[in-house]
């Protein structure tokens, strides 16, 4: 039961972590730092955010 549980944790993460990837990727430079992110910055940053629980 353990497994599933973590399983599903981690599906959830990763589906959040892609959903952020493509939202800031799809921001202009000028968005981004606006929101105060460089474009090497996305992927850090919806990592981060996608692991926020």
């Amino acid at each position: 039961m353990y497994v599933f549980s973590n399983l599903v944790h981690m599906i959830r993460v990763w589906h959040r972590y892609q959903t952020s990837l493509c939202e800031l990727s799809r921001l202009g430079d000028r968005e981004l730092a606006d929101i105060g992110i460089l474009r090497a910055d996305i992927q850090r940053v919806a990592w981060e955010a996608a692991r926020v629980d």
